[in-house]
């Protein structure tokens, strides 16, 4: 579903990504944990491609970016990249609802611009998914935080998109507001949606991924399912984040 080879960033001299490689099998919940400024968000918007890799393929759902060797960035890749951004849905940390528009014409936005459909009724169905139906016609200010981040949710899987991003989804919540997110990613885990998820919440991290990937300084230093990895972690760089985390 997702392969990533030898992914590399660079801003400047400083290196974010450093020959990252992964993979995520179809309907898997993947976490990616680190400390601050490890490259974990630069990671995500790789892989949706709001940042160009420096080097390095990505291979998502079929459509491939292949950046190895580096050099210029042609008219071609454009088109390479809009057809692997159609394969995925971002979540962000700030919400980026628009507050102009109700709950449901922020989820109705991106079908009619792209697709130039008007899927009302499906738009509904997502909205209850999340529960927010009877929220659909109030504006992103008078929601809570909880529920714009919902709301968010509910707009990127407007787009039937095959993966699922987020980057840090919580950080901006409450605890209590924070479970009503986290209980959305679990019942699209439950429906078999592949989901990558930059996260701060070690809670959810170990109770509902499939595989955890440790990140620093740039680099992936070790990726084990959560049980192993939140026990019995093999390499000291994870010990030592952990016990500050934990």
């Amino acid at each position: 579903m997702v392969a990533v080879r030898s992914l590399s960033k660079r801003f400047g001299d400083h290196t974010v990504l450093d020959a990252v490689s992964f993979s995520v099998a179809a309907g898997e919940l993947v976490s990616v944990i680190g400390p601050s400024g490890c490259g974990k968000s630069t990671l995500l918007r790789c892989l949706n491609l709001l940042e160009v890799p420096d080097d390095g393929a990505i291979e998502l759902v079929g459509h491939a970016i292949d950046r190895r060797g580096g050099g210029r960035w042609r008219r071609r890749d454009n088109a390479a990249a809009h057809r692997l951004r159609a394969q995925v849905g971002m979540v962000f940390q700030g919400f980026n609802l628009f507050a102009h528009r109700t709950v449901l014409e922020n989820l109705l936005l991106a079908p009619r611009v792209v697709r130039r459909q008007r899927p009302e009724a499906e738009a509904m169905r997502l909205l209850d998914k999340v529960g927010l139906a009877s929220m659909a016609h109030r504006y992103p200010a008078t929601l809570s935080g909880g529920q714009q981040q919902r709301a968010a949710i509910a707009r990127a899987l407007a787009m039937t998109p095959r993966v699922m991003l987020y980057d840090e989804p919580t950080s901006a919540l409450d605890p209590e507001l924070s479970e009503e997110v986290l209980g959305v990613m679990r019942a699209l885990d439950a429906d078999g949606m592949t989901q990558i998820v930059v996260t701060h919440e070690m809670r959810f991290a170990r109770a509902a991924s499939d595989r955890v990937i440790f990140m620093e300084s740039g680099r992936i230093i070790e990726e084990a399912p959560p049980e192993r990895l939140f026990t019995s972690p093999a390499d000291p760089r994870t010990r030592r984040f952990l016990r500050t985390e934990l």
